[in-house]
């Protein structure tokens, strides 16, 4: 289907959403290579288990926090070159693990880690809407999801194998290599400007739109239901490990477990975004997705067997997809086009914010209550969340969340 604007595209949308999805792919992939090694790393340079966790925090810290002002950065200064910034952070970041000596050295650079990534997801996510039109966004970001997963899956795993090949040291050189050839790439095959962005008027980038975009309702839902249902998945990536370990499951186990819920996770989203195309309105769309999602979430806290883990954690997997895969599409539509960046940067803080929450919540529930109590009374959020997010957007103009003709 086309479009004026996908007329106008040099080069062509379906080529721009695979670069895209490209950089997407490798710069999760190299950054998430350290995520499982760097807690190893800290402990043979003598931290305690407080620093271990506060190296963790400093990085999800500082991607809730930058996540919004690296969005209006990117609406005001142009996607492209925030990007490249991002990945050079990341790069650099990677240099500095190598030669880094003490726990606190780590943190200090875990904060800039942060800073980078929160500069590349918000700004990638926002530079596929521009060049997306109305009708395909849904399959745009079914794909880009379906990529970043891919590369956040696949990243932990390699980046084990190459440590225990090679070691620490040359692990964070690789890393760091890969991800430096990728700012070449992003340089060379990443247009400076989505075909909407090079006609946008210069008066778009007055401070207005700021203001304006917190008095938007659907936009504010679309926040608050990424907040609510990241806190669902936040309660499962955290806990899953110490329910099943209770139920004598084994470590390979509890990987299958992961892998289950995140292969289908990614996989779940092409077709879906391809279904959010098609439907009357994303936003009926998600809320079953995330309805769907609580159930399970609170079915998951009463499994006891290998079976019972596995069957619920795929079909997590699929509800996940069937949640976040419009949503982002939906934040896409509600948001006006000069201020995407600032929209995705708040549903990338909302992700970070929620899983946050959870974890440092939900930890000192389990020990009262149990997990069967804990992991329903967060299923029990996420639907509280998805009705005030419905009401929210029953109150938003239909123009501005359902799909043209």
């Amino acid at each position: 289907m086309n479009s004026p604007q996908m007329k106008t595209a040099d080069p062509s949308y379906a080529a721009l959403l695979a670069i895209c999805c490209g950089i997407a792919f490798a710069s999760y992939l190299g950054s998430y290579m350290r995520i499982p090694v760097v807690p190893l790393f800290a402990l043979s340079l003598q931290a305690t288990t407080l620093e271990v966790g506060l190296i963790n925090a400093a990085f999800l810290l500082m991607s809730g926090a930058l996540s919004i002002p690296m969005g209006i950065l990117s609406d005001r200064w142009g996607r492209k070159l925030l990007i490249t910034c991002g990945l050079a952070v990341s790069a650099a970041t990677s240099l500095l693990l190598y030669i880094s000596t003490t726990p606190g050295q780590l943190i200090a650079i875990y904060l800039f880690f942060g800073a980078g990534l929160a500069a590349i997801g918000p700004t990638l996510m926002s530079y596929v809407a521009d060049f997306s039109p109305a009708t395909h966004l849904g399959r745009s970001y079914g794909w880009y999801t379906t990529a970043i997963y891919s590369g956040m899956s696949l990243g932990p795993a390699l980046g084990g194998f190459v440590a225990q090949w090679l070691g620490f040291g040359p692990l964070f050189l690789i890393a760091g290599f890969f991800v430096f050839l990728l700012i070449w790439v992003t340089v060379f095959f990443l247009p400076a400007h989505a075909p909407h962005l090079s006609q946008r008027p210069a008066s778009s980038q007055t401070p207005a739109f700021t203001r304006d975009i917190f008095q938007n309702r659907g936009l504010l839902g679309c926040w608050l239901l990424t907040l609510g249902g990241c806190f669902g998945q936040g309660m499962f990536v955290t806990f899953c490990p110490l329910l099943t370990h209770d139920h004598e499951l084994s470590m390979g186990e509890i990987g299958l477990v992961f892998t289950a819920q995140a292969v289908f996770n990614a996989l779940s989203r092409l077709p879906f975004g391809r279904l959010s195309d098609r439907v009357r309105s994303r936003a009926q769309l998600a809320a079953l997705g995330f309805v769907s999602f609580a159930f399970f979430l609170a079915v998951f806290g009463f499994c006891r067997t290998l079976a019972q883990f596995l069957l619920v954690s795929v079909v997590l997997g699929v509800t996940m997809g069937l949640s976040f895969t419009p949503l982002g599409a939906l934040i896409a539509e509600v948001a006006p086009p000069e201020a995407r960046g600032l929209a995705m940067g708040g549903y990338n803080t909302s992700i970070y914010l929620g899983m946050m929450l959870s974890s440092a919540f939900m930890g000192g529930t389990i020990s009262k209550v149990g997990y069967e109590i804990s992991f329903l009374l967060s299923a029990l959020l996420v639907l509280l969340v998805t009705a005030a997010f419905y009401r929210l957007l029953r109150k938003v103009p239909s123009s501005g969340f359902r799909v043209p003709g």
